[in-house]
């Protein structure tokens, strides 16, 4: 009993020091609205208008913040890498163009490896655009632009691990690379192009085309046909429907497993009764340029399982079903 009211003591201790850590890191982030000024526009005009690329260079936790704001820039349409300031004294600066503008982080704003090369991006005529806690400091007074990203404490208890002071410089660089995503017109298709690996890509760059069923895999009868014939089809095929078909091409109608549960309804002969007799006509189909999840959303508002593929010309080139999407991670 005692050692349960010790851990439940301790247990309270950790919780308290993590919420003091949350509000305290959460209060650095609200001070930086009032920073979002003619400073910060002016250090967006500059990325926005840079010929070549945004790089972004720090030592320490800064640099594994200016990692993740580079890649962040990068994925967000405004052209970015990262560059180790230790490195860049050692060959790396030349990785760095007169075309390019630099994006220096430090929250002292004197850290040595960043100081020992700015004279070459000095010489360069690169603009410099500094994000540090300290206003006064050389790089603040070297910077074309000047990012104030200070914070009244850590939310280390020594007041020594970079803890606030790294979570500003991220959220305002999160803020600086949605501003830029903005104002360039990003779209979501923008961004599916630079990330084609996951499933936002798959989302919005697979279209139905991709997906659909075509040629010999393709179900589908002439409107002349049998119920008969057309129950065969969709057994060989499996995707729970059939189209009828003219026999110019052009669709004339779909056939699904639910219009089958129907028809048996009523007492029917399969062999004689015409496909034509109890088919869906007008029945609801898309161009295969259109995107898949696009016709996902249509199949789930309009509670069908699959779709049919028509041409320009309203001829018939292919289905798909759920199934279908579901293997492509549409959905």
């Amino acid at each position: 009993m005692q050692r349960q009211m010790l851990t439940n003591t301790k247990s309270d201790k950790l919780r308290a020091l993590g919420l003091a850590v949350i509000e305290t890191e959460a209060a650095a982030i609200t001070a930086l609205a009032a920073r979002i000024d003619h400073k910060f526009s002016m250090a967006c005009h500059f990325m926005l208008t840079c010929t070549g690329r945004i790089v972004v260079i720090g030592m320490g936790k800064s640099g594994h913040i200016g990692s993740k704001i580079a890649a962040t820039l990068a994925s967000t349409g405004s052209p970015a890498f990262f560059v180790h300031p230790g490195e860049a004294s050692h060959g790396d600066l030349g990785m760095i163009t007169p075309q390019d503008v630099v994006l220096a982080l430090s929250n002292s704003g004197e850290t040595g490896e960043l100081l020992t090369i700015l004279p070459l991006l000095k010489r360069l005529g690169v603009p410099l655009i500094a994000m540090t806690g300290n206003p006064a400091s050389t790089l603040a007074r070297e910077s074309e632009v000047h990012i104030d990203v200070s914070v009244e404490k850590e939310a280390c208890p020594l007041g020594l691990a970079p803890t606030s002071s790294t979570t500003a410089a991220l959220v305002m660089g999160d803020a600086m690379s949605v501003a830029l995503l903005e104002a360039r017109g990003f779209t979501a298709e923008d961004f599916a192009l630079s990330h084609p690996g996951g499933s936002l890509g798959r989302r919005l760059l697979l279209h139905v085309g991709d997906i659909m069923h075509s040629g010999e895999a393709l179900p589908q009868v002439m409107l002349n046909a049998s119920l008969f014939e057309a129950l065969k089809v969709m057994s060989d095929k499996g995707l729970g429907m059939t189209a009828v078909v003219e026999a110019s091409g052009q669709l004339a109608g779909v056939y699904t497993d639910g219009d089958l549960r129907r028809t048996l309804d009523h007492p029917i002969d399969i062999r004689k009764l015409r496909i034509a007799d109890v088919m869906t006509p007008n029945c609801k189909s898309v161009p295969p340029e259109m995107l898949a999840a696009e016709a996902l959303q249509m199949m789930e508002e309009q509670k069908i399982n699959g779709l049919l593929v028509v041409n320009a010309e309203q001829a018939l080139v292919g289905a798909f079903n759920m199934h279908d999407l579901l293997r492509a991670g549409v959905m």
